[in-house]
């Protein structure tokens, strides 16, 4: 195994015994804010987001492809928090569906009336219901620095126009496929962020994670109410922490305190749960 990427949250590693050679994707219990590495792990965090991640690629199959080979075939020493899958090129485009109006989106709907290009009507606030899914696309910053909103235009310059019309049908269509699913078991999902890659045949694939609480924002839907912040069983919770702590938002990040360490594990584990039907750990 050659470890070829380390991102915020996943070890990306090379298996080059296989013929054609794969990868190794390894969930740590890292947690990010604001694109920080904080210095405190959940623990449980990486298996949690493997276990739901397969959960939802089963449930999506039949309308993306996506890159897991096998989530057994792994290292002993990564059982439960790795996903072996096919090697991809990536699309250098982070694809997000809103059907809330919440955190950044909302910040740059307030500045302009807009998210990513995309008119809202007037009068929205936070935690709004929109009239419909929107796809709101990101560049994709290297560890350390900053997504930025991006257009649909600038995703057609960067991609083409048919793989970004593509990236949007399938952004959507996934969003909406969660959100109904989640919906059944009284989660609401805000928004979700997805990563897609193409196979050696050209194909499209649904790649990386997939409507965990670190790609999306889950609220309770006994207790939404727009106009204020939502309960979240996702580290929206850890980012509320840390924005009451004197930080530039600058590594090295704070020590995450005991007490929000757990309340952060449980909150994952409760959505899982919720998700899935399936006790954790059972």
């Amino acid at each position: 195994m050659k470890l070829l990427h380390s991102g915020k949250v996943r070890d990306i590693y090379l298996d080059d015994s296989r013929d054609p050679a794969d990868l190794l994707l390894v969930a740590s219990d890292r947690i990010s804010v604001y694109d920080v590495v904080l210095p405190t792990p959940v623990p449980d965090k990486g298996a949690i987001l493997t276990s739901l991640s397969l959960w939802w690629f089963d449930r999506l199959a039949d309308l993306v492809p996506h890159h897991v080979v096998s989530a057994t075939d792994v290292p002993a020493e990564f059982a439960g928090r790795a996903i072996r899958c096919r090697h991809l090129d990536m699309l250098p485009v982070e694809c997000i569906a809103r059907g809330y109006l919440t955190g950044l989106g909302l910040k740059e709907y307030q500045k302009q009336g807009t998210v990513s290009g995309v008119e809202l009507p007037d009068g929205l606030v936070e935690g709004s219901k929109l009239p419909e899914p929107i796809f709101t696309p990101t560049t994709k910053a290297p560890v350390g620095e900053h997504d930025e909103f991006m257009t649909f235009d600038e995703v057609v310059a960067a991609v083409g126009a048919d793989t970004a019309t593509r990236l949007r049908e399938l952004t959507l269509d996934v969003y909406r496929r969660g959100a109904e699913t989640a919906a059944a078991n009284g989660i609401i999902v805000a928004d979700t962020k997805l990563e897609f890659g193409r196979d050696p045949g050209g194909e499209i694939v649904l790649a990386d994670e997939v409507l965990t609480p670190d790609s999306s924002r889950f609220w309770p839907a006994d207790q939404w109410e727009p106009g204020r912040p939502q309960f979240s069983f996702d580290k929206q919770f850890v980012r509320d922490w840390s924005a009451t702590l004197d930080w530039d938002r600058t590594a090295p990040g704070p020590e995450v305190p005991d007490e929000i360490v757990a309340a952060t594990r449980s909150r994952y584990v409760e959505v899982y749960e919720k998700i899935t039907g399936s006790r954790w750990g059972s």
